[in-house]
């Protein structure tokens, strides 16, 4: 008998000894606190155990005879109010899934020092990660709520009206900063059943036989699945080549690969019963590097070979420009693989629903693009496939792909029953695809005053064992390539290839992280030969509107790369130890794609319920409908209601990828507002009472390789320079990103992207790396080189626009995706004028983040 108290209430317990998380979700049903990581590395689940912050993950039932356990369900009224309201109006909730954690590390720090330094915040929430925010938000509001409790503030009870250009809290943050918003983990339903994954112990082996016999005797097991059960047995995200399962007399490739599910009554023993089943190999040599998978007598991963795809890019005559240069760098740069490590592993819960039909709950980045795959295995019509989004605890491109939604389908199709699915931490770092490592030979050529006259480059990327987005990310690489300099011509060759890695596929920056590190440091080694400074060799060839850029396309009149850079220049100009980058980011699919954003606005019950399925994984989009709405027909936050990406209810808005939605959803929200406007106009709100107004919005493109003269790649750009400054030790002092991202529609939320976009790309330039042995991990979470909160300089945010805005969603563009972009070379700028060591890898060795590798 284990006897302890949780907020305040005796509890007693004479089960199995177990972690303390796990009795208080599955026993006490308190969810609040959250399950990140299981080993003690994220902080998500962290609660107060007699005063005393604790991982709930690391602390057995059996050691807390006698004590007190606060979780986030437990604060008082007062500090319920204190801590949402000051975590909302700070901006420091963006997923939320580490948000809990984070106030009750923040409570365990005020309630013993209720003036506490910048420094103290730091440190009292250092044992908490987030990958969204890069942490400012979080320290501001920890600060704020600090001057509440010692001074006694009133709480207000008002927010500003939504409206854009403004400071508003966002939709969902109360609810996610006190546990109480529900993710796919959250969800309870009698009788569910949960599943797990036998997946592949070597990167290429002939699956010879399954034996489940051991795993039937268990008490708790269910069924089995195998391929044999799964009516069409291939799906992926694109290009169809990702078996649901291997079948037996199959090669796997790669050591994530499923080759059956187990079914069983209990989460706790669910593991247990995977371990029983037995499956015997014929292990065969596996395609490990670039090299060996383009070898003559390389075994074919996929038929039709090892190279999913292929781009060739070419506009002016490179050749002659480079010949005539007077002067021509060429460097090889590489990037490793990197892992998305949102804080939220991969979850899904799917039940019987109708006739033969299937719901899932799920939590990832297109409700639409799950149902699409679901129905493809299921060979049911995409109505009988019911997809509904929970809470989406970060995603960053990590989850695009199938990971449990399928598989938790098909086990409650079949068995008719509920099914959960959610993976461990650590078959997460194995199962998901990560950022491709790439390797990029650049060729960048100018003429005597540094005018770029020229570039080609040659792109090879490691998109692993499955296509995923490796076709699309390659694109991307290659169309970045140039970056936002002016010049025409202009080469890339690039090819994605498969190996028996882990698969690579949408990471944010989707592939233009990769080339924007080699074009940047290329731009460095010409500054050096011409005797120009990093910063003119940028500000001479930056574009400006009216411009033709690399790929053909005139620059629109919102192209803000000067403005950008010259809001960094002091910042640049401040230090010898300062580095410097720039960077762009396609908005949309662009190239020739379709690309479509949708939305209905229904009146129901007197209130405005936008209704679309684009999909928040903390970007806050659901925050920038609301106030895209408010402020085209000036109503009130009380009138407007966000619904949950449903199929049943929300028109398909595409995928949340590309930094599309603000831009493409936003547009159909002010079309679809503009018709409820009108109506507004002689009727009261209540008298549209049941009526719908709908908005649709399609980009009109061209292809990669179109032949116009000025064709369109894309509808809009948004653009940043980074300055990344080094103290004496050579370690981070300062980071100042300026950022052209058209109109500003939520000041909280867009300098929160942007600081956190800032320290994910500090550590894919200075820490985080992802190494693979043999085609097996080598990593845990806790060994990713996250940063944390006392990792993390001093950040400055510079909004500037360009000199016009473009005319959709009121001038809106895409920063998702672009902060991260710019920093890697940024750092590497800066660790050059530092110690005069160029550095061509990422991450970049021999600095006081990361010591040199041995030779």
């Amino acid at each position: 008998m284990y006897a302890f108290s949780v907020n305040g209430k005796p509890v007693q317990y004479d089960g199995e000894d177990k972690k303390l998380l796990r009795f208080l979700r599955e026993n006490l049903n308190l969810t609040g606190t959250k399950d990140g990581c299981s080993e003690g590395a994220c902080g998500t689940c962290t609660v107060l155990v007699d005063g005393v912050k604790t991982k709930a993950c690391t602390i057995s039932l059996s050691k807390l005879e006698g004590k007190s356990v606060t979780t986030i369900e437990g604060l008082s009224e007062r500090e319920q109010q204190v801590y949402s309201y000051c975590f909302a109006e700070a901006g420091a909730v963006q997923c939320g899934y580490c948000t809990p954690g984070m106030i009750i590390s923040a409570k365990s720090l005020l309630d013993k020092n209720a003036d506490p330094s910048l420094e103290d915040v730091k440190k009292a929430i250092k044992g908490n990660i987030c990958r969204c925010t890069g942490y400012k938000k979080i320290e501001e509001a920890i600060l704020m709520a600090a001057t509440y409790f010692r001074e006694n503030l009133t709480v207000p009870d008002h927010s500003e009206e939504p409206r854009l250009d403004t400071r508003y809290q966002r939709v969902d943050a109360k609810i996610k900063a006190l546990g109480k918003g529900l993710y796919a983990d959250d969800l309870r339903i009698d009788g569910l059943l949960h599943a797990k994954a036998v997946r592949s112990a070597h990167p290429r082996a002939r699956v010879l036989s399954i034996d489940s016999r051991e795993a039937e005797k268990h008490p708790d097991f269910v069924r089995i699945l195998t391929s044999a059960d799964v009516p069409h047995n291939i799906i992926g995200h694109i290009k169809q080549d990702w078996p649901v399962f291997i079948p037996v007399g199959e090669i796997t490739r790669y050591t994530g690969d499923a080759i059956c599910l187990v079914v069983g009554k209990d989460p706790e023993t669910i593991e247990k019963i995977a371990s029983l089943v037995t499956v015997s190999y014929e292990v065969l040599q596996p395609v490990l590097s670039m090299q060996e998978a383009l070898k003559d007598d390389a075994p074919h991963l996929h038929a039709g070979g090892n190279v999913l795809s292929s781009e060739h890019i070419k506009r002016g005559d490179v050749d002659e420009a480079i010949k005539k240069a007077k002067h021509v760098i060429t460097r090889v740069y590489t990037t490793p693989y990197t892992e998305h490590a949102f804080m939220e592993p991969e979850c899904a819960v799917a039940l019987p629903e109708g006739e033969d039909g299937v719901l899932v709950h799920t939590s990832g980045q297109s409700i639409y693009d799950e149902q699409h795959e679901i129905s493809l295995m299921l060979q049911l019509p995409p109505d009988k496939v019911h997809c509904h989004s929970m809470l989406v605890g970060g995603g960053f491109g990590g989850k695009e792909d199938m990971s449990v939604q399928h598989h938790a389908a098909l086990a409650a199709w079949v068995l008719k029953q509920p099914v959960k699915v959610k993976l461990s931490r650590q078959e997460s770092l194995t199962v998901h695809p990560k950022r491709h490592p790439m390797s990029i030979e650049m060729t960048t050529a100018c003429d005597e005053n540094g005018r770029i006259t020229a570039m080609r480059a040659i792109i090879d990327a490691n998109t692993g064992a499955y296509a995923s987005l490796g076709g699309p990310v390659l694109q991307r690489a290659c169309t970045h390539a140039s970056g936002p300099y002016n010049f025409q011509n202009f080469e890339v060759v690039g090819r994605a290839i498969y190996t028996n890695m882990v698969p690579a596929g949408a990471f944010r920056g989707f592939g233009v992280t990769q080339s924007c590190f080699a074009v940047e440091a290329n731009l460095n080694l010409l500054a050096d030969e011409l005797g120009m400074d990093y910063y003119e060799i940028r500000r001479l060839n930056a574009l400006k509107p009216g411009d033709t850029m690399a790929n053909g396309q005139i620059a629109g009149v919102d192209t803000g790369i000067i403005e950008c850079l010259e809001a960094v220049k002091d910042a640049y100009y401040s230090s010898p130890r300062a580095g410097i980058a720039c960077g762009f980011k396609n908005s949309g699919l662009g190239v020739g794609f379709p690309d479509t954003g949708r939305c209905i606005l229904s009146v129901e019950h007197g209130k405005v319920h936008i209704r679309t399925s684009a999909a928040c994984m903390g970007q806050g989009v659901a925050t920038v409908c609301t106030q895209m709405l408010g402020q085209t027909c000036s109503l009130k936050a009380d009138q407007i209601v966000v619904e949950d990406p449903d199929t049943l209810r929300t028109p398909d808005s595409g995928t949340s990828t590309a930094s599309r939605q603000s831009v493409f959803t936003g547009e159909a929200v002010r079309r679809a507002s503009l018709k409820l406007k009108e109506a507004l106009q002689t009727k009261k709100l209540e008298e549209l009472e049941g009526q719908e107004f709908s908005g649709e919005y399609t980009s009109i493109t061209d292809p990669i390789n179109s032949t116009k003269k000025h064709p369109v790649s894309h509808v809009a750009y948004s653009y940043s320079a980074q300055v990344v400054i080094l103290d004496e030790q050579g370690k981070l002092e300062k980071v100042v990103a300026s950022c052209d991202v058209g109109q500003v529609v939520n000041h909280q939320a867009l300098t929160g992207q942007i600081e956190g976009g800032v320290v994910m790309g500090l550590g894919f330039g200075l820490t985080e790396d992802f190494p693979i042995k043999e085609g097996q991990l080598d990593v845990r979470y806790g060994t990713l080189g996250l940063l944390r909160s006392t990792d993390v300089p001093p950040l400055e945010v510079k909004l500037v626009e360009g000199p016009g805005k473009h005319p959709i969603a009121y001038g809106v563009k895409g920063v998702g995706e672009l902060t991260t972009i710019p920093t890697a070379p940024a750092c590497q700028n800066a660790y050059y004028r530092y110690d005069g060591k160029f550095r061509t890898s990422l991450p970049l060795q021999d600095t006081a983040y990361r010591k040199k590798k041995p030779q």
